[in-house]
C-alpha cells in the first residue's frame, strides 16, 4: 500500500539510561561529572546517566545525536577512569549505600524529593534498570491533512489518545522483540550475594517484579481532560507521588513543562518506555528497532478506535509482563500462542506497507528475531558474562 509521505514525517528523540562504573566494574561513587547539562543528566541515582537527544526528523539523525553524546560522555568518563554499564541490570552492588540518589539542588531540588519518595516506596535495587525511551510525534502537517473537522486542536488529543490506546495494547510486541536482560547479579536480590544467574524473564525491567505500580492503573479516554482527572486521582489518592510514577510502557507527553497541568497546552508527543538496553549495541539500541517502531506507530494510527476498557487495560498490562519470560511456551494473548499473535501483527503490517522495500525489510528484520529467539538468548547470556 503506498503512503503519504508526510505520513512518515514526524519529531524523534532518544532518552538512554546507563549505570557508571569504576574501573573495578562496581557503581562509581563519584558526584555527576556533567553539571547542568540537560542532554546528559541523571535519573534515580548520581551514577546513573540519562541523555537526551534534541528533537530530530528522522529516527537515523536521533541516532547519530545519540551518537554524539554518547561519545561526549565516554571521553569524560574515561578521564575519570570511570565506564558505562551498558546492561539493563545492574552490576554487582554490596549494599544499597552505593546508590545515591541523585543529587539535585537548588531550583530542582524538587526532583530530589522525588526520588526520595520513590527510594521509600520501591526501594532503589528497583531503580538501577535501565534502558532506552523512544519518543515521536508525527507532523503538524500530516494531522492537519487528514483533520476532517473544524477544530483542529480538539482532532488532535482525540488523535493521539487513540494512539495511545492501540500502543498500550501492544506494547508487548516491542517488549517480546527487543527485550535483552535475562542474566542477573544475585546482589541484585540480597546483600552480599555473588555470582550471576539467568532470571525466568528476557527483561526483568519489564517483568512483573520490575517496574511496575503496586496496582494496575485504569484510565478514562473520553477526552483529554478526562484522562488527566483519571491520572489525578491517583496522585489525590496519594497512591502515585506524582504522574511520573504512573509505570506503564506508553505515555503521553503534554506540550511544555512535563506535568498535568501542562496538558491543557495539549499533547506534545508519545513515548515509549519498553526497550532494553542492548548488549549487541555500541550505543545501547539498534537503530533498526527504532525504525520497526516507527512503523508500528504508524500501522497503529490507522486502526479503528476501540473502547479501552478496565479489562482491556488489566489484559494489556499482562501481555506485557507475559512477553517479558525467558520461556514463551504456553503464554497465551487474546486466545492464542502470544508468539503467534506476534506473528499475525508482523503479517498485517508487511500487508500495511506493502511495496515500501525500506518498511518491508525492518519488518522481515523482526520477523527473523522470532524464529531465532532462542538463540539470540544464549548469545545475551553469554555477552553478559565477558
Amino acid at each position: 500500500m503506498k503512503h503519504n509521505r508526510k505520513f512518515y514525517e514526524g519529531c524523534f528523540g532518544i532518552e538512554r539510561e546507563t549505570l557508571r562504573i569504576d574501573r573495578n566494574g562496581r557503581l562509581a561513587q563519584t558526584p555527576h561529572p556533567f553539571g547542568d547539562d540537560e542532554s546528559i543528566t541523571r535519573d534515580f541515582c548520581e551514577n546513573q546517566i540519562e541523555v537526551i537527544t534534541p528533537v530530530c526528523n528522522s529516527v537515523s539523525q536521533a541516532v547519530s545525536e545519540l551518537e554524539k553524546l554518547d561519545k561526549k560522555v565516554r571521553r569524560t568518563l574515561a578521564e575519570n577512569g570511570e565506564k558505562l554499564w551498558l546492561y539493563s541490570n545492574p552490576p554487582h552492588i554490596d549494599s544499597e549505600d552505593e546508590i545515591p540518589v541523585a543529587a539535585f539542588t537548588g531550583e530542582h531540588t524538587g526532583k530530589r524529593l522525588y526520588r526520595e519518595q520513590l527510594e521509600r516506596r520501591y526501594g532503589k535495587r528497583l531503580m538501577l534498570y535501565s534502558g532506552v525511551h523512544f519518543n515521536f510525534s508525527f507532523s503538524e502537517a500530516y494531522l492537519r491533512e487528514i483533520c476532517d473537522e473544524p477544530d483542529h486542536e480538539s482532532f488532535r488529543e482525540r488523535f493521539y489518545l487513540k494512539l495511545y490506546k492501540q500502543l498500550s495494547r501492544c506494547s508487548w510486541l516491542l517488549l517480546l522483540l527487543t527485550a535483552a536482560s535475562p542474566v542477573y547479579e544475585l546482589s541484585l536480590e540480597k546483600d552480599g550475594a555473588c555470582g550471576t544467574a539467568l532470571s525466568r524473564y528476557s527483561s526483568m525491567r519489564s517483568s512483573e517484579c520490575g517496574y511496575w505500580n503496586g496496582f494496575v492503573p485504569i484510565l478514562s479516554f473520553d477526552s483529554l481532560s478526562d484522562f488527566v482527572q483519571s491520572i489525578k486521582r491517583y496522585v489525590d489518592k496519594g497512591v502515585l507521588w506524582s504522574a511520573s510514577e504512573l509505570y506503564l510502557p506508553v505515555r503521553l507527553k503534554p506540550r511544555g513543562v512535563n506535568s498535568l497541568d501542562s496538558f491543557e497546552n495539549g499533547v506534545s508527543h508519545i513515548e515509549l518506555r519498553m526497550f532494553d538496553l542492548d548488549p549487541f549495541e555500541p550505543l545501547g539500541v539498534c537503530e533498526k528497532d527504532l525504525e520497526f517502531a516507527h512503523l508500528l506507530i504508524m500501522f497503529l494510527s490507522r486502526e479503528p478506535d476501540l473502547d479501552y476498557t478496565p479489562e482491556l487495560q488489566r489484559a494489556a498490562v499482562a501481555d506485557h509482563k507475559n512477553a517479558a519470560l525467558y520461556d514463551l511456551d504456553g503464554v497465551i494473548s487474546e486466545g492464542i500462542p502470544i508468539l503467534e499473535r506476534a506473528v499475525r501483527v508482523l503479517d498485517r503490517m508487511s500487508s500495511f506497507f506493502e511495496g515500501d522495500t525500506a518498511a518491508e525489510e525492518i519488518i522481515g528484520y523482526e520477523r527473523q528475531k522470532l524464529s531465532d529467539r532462542l538463540c539470540t538468548r544464549i548469545r545475551a547470556e553469554d555477552i553478559y558474562k565477558q
